[in-house]
């Protein structure tokens, strides 16, 4: 489907690279940008990545969408959605890339007709939309996070918008959704900060013997804090729930390290967790 105006709300990284999509791809006509930062959105014009400026006007650049995007932290969605909801073109399409779903779709759904949640399975540390490149999408995953109140037409206007610009897409419960990127994706980020503080708890100048393992195990501590600082706090009582199950693994490690020696089965539990991981080497060689 080929949308004659696009307008994203928040031209960051996600929000900036699905506009390159799209444009590259012949999906829309004309994109608008909304954003705090009139700086960043001129920036964003001048790379070509938006033909339109509206610095803290919501309403004004999503007048007239086909699509209407949010791609800005999750916890300004609700704001958004009622400073936009009256200016909405009829028959418009609302949708975002966040990576919280849960009760915020359900609130979303319910303020504008057509909105219908996703979440693709993309990003990187690097944020801005100095960062932003059409070819994110291509080989990631996309949740479709529909419901029963979702417009079918609107999801199916979605799907192929996602696969065109390179996703694999899958539909999912709203609220499950939050519950499995609690645990594959909101967790490990929490790890990494806790990892990294470690280091400078410990001696900070510490960090300038890292090597690769370090710096794999460590780099989403990179992604801008004011994002997971609203999706710690919005998806707090998952996050505590798997948090309190990886404690648990830790100080299982701990014990046998600690405990009386048994290196077997400590290589068990090695072995155990790298078997597992091989299943995402071998998805990404599909």
């Amino acid at each position: 489907m080929i949308f004659r105006k696009t307008a994203i709300l928040g031209v960051g990284l996600l929000g900036g690279s699905l506009a390159l999509a799209m444009r590259e791809k012949g999906l829309t006509a004309e994109i608008s940008g909304f954003g705090r930062s009139a700086e960043n959105l001129e920036q964003a014009r001048a790379k070509g990545i938006i033909d339109s400026c509206h610095p803290g006007d919501p309403a004004g650049a999503a007048a007239g969408a086909d699509l209407v995007v949010f791609a800005t932290g999750v916890s300004a969605f609700g704001q958004i959605a009622r400073a936009i909801k009256g200016s909405l073109k009829a028959g418009s399409i609302q949708t975002d890339v966040g990576s919280l779903k849960g009760g915020l779709v359900y609130e979303l759904e319910e303020m504008l007709p057509r909105f219908v949640g996703c979440h693709p399975i993309a990003g990187g540390e690097r944020s801005g939309v100095g960062a932003a490149t059409g070819r994110l999408f291509e080989g990631s995953k996309c949740i479709i996070a529909r419901t029963g109140k979702s417009d079918p037409k609107a999801v199916e206007a979605l799907e192929g918008l996602w696969r065109a610009v390179g996703c694999r897409t899958m539909f999912m419960d709203p609220l499950f959704h939050d519950e499995v990127y609690a645990l594959v994706s909101h967790l490990p980020h929490l790890v990494a900060y806790a990892l990294v503080n470690t280091v400078g708890e410990a001696d900070g100048d510490l960090i300038d013997f890292a090597g690769k393992g370090f710096r794999d195990s460590t780099r989403i501590a990179m992604s801008a804090p004011e994002i997971w600082r609203d999706i710690c706090r919005m998806n707090g009582k998952n996050i505590l729930r798997f948090a309190d199950a990886f404690k648990k693994q830790l100080e299982r490690l701990e014990d046998l390290i600690g405990g009386p020696e048994d290196a077997e089965a400590l290589e068990r539990e090695f072995d155990s967790a790298r078997r597992l991981r091989r299943r995402l080497e071998n998805e990404d060689n599909q």
